[in-house]
């Protein structure tokens, strides 16, 4: 394998705060990594850093790919992601639109929808946000960054906050992803993900009871 991120005393401030210390690692392409660590440790700054969404305020984030847009290689979830008012359908093609791909709209959505744990595409794809549960949303949103087709897939606590079904189907649908080739990375504190992805930890900050 060749590593796809390289991190070198990797820093994040904002004004006079650390919102993630110090950091070097390598992460390997096609490989999945789980980032743990307490509240407030840094694993959600991580993200954003490794999504090319902030700049880090010192160290360096050496990215093997695209590096005149990395931003389309890599696709972050977060913790509670936000979808359009509008339809199922139109958010998670909405990508795909933008990028001006706009050929086998319908095949890939209900590929997608169906990678996440929606057994009947069709049976969501005029709804709206409010007509979903939170598990649901959380799918939808997933399903949306895999139409991507992204190199590298970011996720923020993805199974925190929904239910166990969505939680099951979330985790086939990102272990499906790994196999695939694409490489993961995601703060979890659920042992249930990490052993299904069978994911190397990268551990961030130090319990209170350490300090």
């Amino acid at each position: 394998m060749s590593a796809v991120y390289e991190a070198r005393d990797l820093e994040q401030r904002y004004d006079r705060r650390t919102a993630l210390p110090k950091v070097s690692f390598l992460i390997e392409s096609g490989e999945a990594v789980a980032l743990t660590g307490p509240n407030g440790c840094g694993k959600s700054t991580l993200l954003r850093l490794l999504a090319f969404l902030e700049r880090p305020f010192a160290g360096e984030l050496i990215y093997h790919g695209d590096r005149d847009n990395p931003r389309r290689e890599a696709s972050l979830l977060l913790q509670d992601p936000y979808l359009l008012r509008a339809s199922v359908f139109y958010n998670v093609t909405l990508g795909l639109r933008l990028r001006r791909r706009r050929d086998r709209l319908k095949a890939v959505y209900e590929e997608c929808m169906r990678a996440v744990g929606f057994e009947d595409p069709g049976e969501f794809a005029a709804r709206g946000p409010g007509a979903l549960s939170g598990g649901e949303r959380q799918r939808v949103a997933l399903a949306a960054r895999l139409a991507l087709r992204p190199r590298v897939l970011l996720l923020d606590e993805p199974t925190s906050n929904v239910d166990a079904a969505s939680a099951r189907a979330i985790a086939v649908a990102v272990t499906r992803c790994r196999r695939d080739g694409v490489t993961v990375v995601c703060s979890t504190h659920d042992p249930a993900l990490i052993e299904a992805l069978q994911a190397r930890e990268i551990r961030l900050g130090r319990r209170w009871d350490e300090i």
